[in-house]
């Protein structure tokens, strides 16, 4: 589907700077996300875990990896080194050694020891509850730092992956050029009561029905609601009941 075309059959969509109009009503876009949460009332990150550090690491290390190749690699690696401080004595190449099979495993190595520098130097080894603090971490960008904020200090962040940067611009929910819009557009047209586990649902949407080659319209839950531009020719499921 070109860009020209994308534009021109989704109503969502602006050519103008900055993040464009939802495609959709707020009745709609309620509807939405009560659909989501019917079909996975407590959504959980697939990212495996002990702490808020190790949390820190896994997220550092899965860009541009999948969660099930960054999951096979750290499992090893957090049974010898959950803390900053053990990850220091583990060092660089003792680090690598566990990541070499994550792609840019020096590059993510050398941030992950740098971030364990300053966790201890600056934040007395904790992990950090504020995105101003987090982001000044080594190899911690916005999405790193609305993960950990939200899984692991309970905060209602949206954390654009290529997911919801996919979802929100195919189906018009919340156009966007970057995904610092995508992420403001979600913020303001998102309910209050369904911000919390919007981040997971619209991830696990993503990831297993809105995929990026072909998306499972027939296993949509909103499917009928749905505004993207071009959809597969098959009927849908059975939906989710309406309210």
């Amino acid at each position: 589907m070109s860009t020209q075309r994308a534009k021109k059959s989704n109503p969502g969509v602006s050519g103008k700077r900055g993040s464009a109009r939802s495609a959709y009503s707020k009745d709609e876009i309620r509807e939405i996300f009560r659909r989501f949460s019917v079909q996975r009332p407590e959504p959980k990150g697939e990212l495996e875990h002990t702490n808020a550090f190790t949390l820190l690491v896994a997220v550092a290390l899965s860009a541009q990896a999948t969660d099930v190749g960054v999951n096979k690699a750290t499992k090893g690696l957090f049974a010898v080194a959950d803390t900053p401080e053990k990850m220091l004595e583990l060092g660089e190449e003792g680090l690598i050694s566990y990541i070499k099979t994550i792609g840019l495993y020096r590059n993510k190595a050398k941030n992950v020891i740098a971030m364990s520098h300053k966790l201890i130097d600056e934040f007395g080894g904790e992990v950090p509850k504020t995105r101003e603090e987090l982001v000044s971490l080594p190899g911690v960008g916005r999405k790193t730092a609305n993960v950990v904020m939200s899984m692991a200090f309970g905060k209602a962040t949206i954390a654009v992956d290529t997911h919801i940067f996919r979802i929100a611009n195919r189906t018009g929910l919340a156009p966007g050029k970057t995904p610092d819009q995508v992420e403001a557009s979600l913020e303001k047209i998102i309910p209050p009561d369904y911000l919390f586990h919007a981040h997971h649902w619209l991830i696990l949407h993503g990831r297993y029905v809105c995929k990026a080659r072909k998306p499972d319209c027939p296993a949509c839950v909103i499917a009928d609601i749905c505004k993207a531009a071009e959809k597969t020719s098959e009927m849908p499921a059975p939906l989710v009941p309406v309210e």
